[in-house]
Formats: structure tokens, C-alpha cells, sequence
């Protein structure tokens, strides 16, 4: 195992938060799959990374179960600007987390249920 610098823990970081945005261009499974694979990836090279990406993953497993509801919820159309809202929101937030990675902080996502800790 490598030992990570300040600077490439900071940009694993980053992608573990970026990666999200995969989501644009692999709808439904890239915003999970992006930041798994980096944070699989990197866990073990340093604490930080790991706290990163679990934040991450946690937010987007979240956002899943509230596109699904909000899918169900499209049969009474109220599900459509709810899924319009969340597919924002998951842009902002994201871009949001990957800026205070790349300032070395962790950004705890709002409306996120803890999976992983």
C-alpha cells in the first residue's frame, strides 16, 4: 500500500464526491456506481477517503430511495417536480461536497440516511 500525500488524499476526496455526477450520463447507477468504485478503491489508503466516500455513498442510497418514492408518486403527478427538485438538489449538494473536500473538509449531506459509518 502507497502512502497517500496531502494532495492526492484531498483529490481522492474530491472523487469520491464528483464521481456522483457520472450520474448525468449513467442515469440510476452512476450516481452509486462513481463514488463505490473510487471509494472501494482508496478506502484503505487513508481515513479520510473513506469518511469521503462513505458520506457519498450514504447520500446517493438516499436519493435513490427518495427518486423511487417519488417515481410511485408520479401516478398522482405530484412525483414530477419532486423528481425534478431531487435530481437539483443531488447536483447542488454534490458540487457543494466536492468543494469543501477539495478545501479539506467534510460536508455532511442534508436529508441523508446513515448506512454506512
Amino acid at each position: 500500500m502507497e502512502t497517500a500525500t496531502p494532495s492526492s488524499t484531498r483529490t481522492w476526496c474530491v472523487l469520491c464526491h464528483a464521481a456522483a455526477l457520472s450520474g448525468i450520463f449513467l442515469h440510476v447507477v452512476g450516481h452509486i456506481l462513481g463514488p463505490l468504485i473510487v471509494w472501494l478503491m482508496k478506502r484503505a489508503d487513508s481515513p479520510e477517503i473513506d469518511a469521503h466516500g462513505k458520506e457519498s455513498l450514504n447520500f446517493q442510497l438516499s436519493m435513490l430511495i427518495y427518486n423511487v418514492i417519488a417515481g410511485i408518486l408520479c401516478i398522482i403527478l405530484i412525483g414530477i417536480p419532486i423528481l425534478i427538485l431531487l435530481y437539483l438538489l443531488n447536483i447542488i449538494f454534490v458540487i457543494v461536497a466536492s468543494i469543501k473536500a477539495s478545501e479539506g473538509q467534510l460536508y455532511r449531506y442534508p436529508i441523508t440516511i446513515r448506512f454506512l459509518n
